[in-house]
């Protein structure tokens, strides 16, 4: 088995790793495991529209995967955490909006997905966090 190697995305993952102690990502062999990644900027700063949140979200999931040697099209599954729009369903600009990313990034290769509303997510305004799980050049 490969050793494990950990990244820091640049910029808001080397701050996270300092302050609050883990890493952006994991490679193991061609196995890549990311942190859940939201829609925020490099001073945690957030969109005010909710669509932007979840492109954010995506691009910094792009950032993370490539720090690590992976790309969106080697991703296998998904699991992605919303902020409901109501208690009974997440929301249908949370569901457009994650789909129509996934065809962008990925193309004709669709993952496992598993979207989940939850009460709270880990920083105040933070409305969805997407974590991935990439096979590097199983994409290709």
């Amino acid at each position: 088995m490969s050793e494990p190697e950990f990244f820091a995305t640049p910029g808001y993952g080397d701050r996270q790793l300092t302050t609050m102690h883990y890493n952006q990502a994991v490679r193991i062999g061609d196995r890549v495991e990311i942190s859940g990644q939201g829609g925020w900027d490099d001073d945690f700063r957030f969109p005010e529209s909710l669509e932007d949140e979840i492109v954010r979200a995506f691009d910094n999931v792009e950032r993370t995967l490539a720090t690590a040697g992976a790309t969106w099209r080697d991703v296998v599954a998904v699991d992605s955490y919303h902020i409901p729009d109501s208690p009974d369903f997440i929301g249908e600009v949370h569901n457009r909006v994650m789909v129509e990313q996934f065809r962008k990034r990925m193309g004709d290769r669709a993952p496992i997905w598993t979207e989940i509303g939850v009460a709270a997510l880990g920083a105040p305004k933070m409305r969805v966090e997407i974590r991935a799980t990439a096979v590097v050049g199983s994409g290709a």
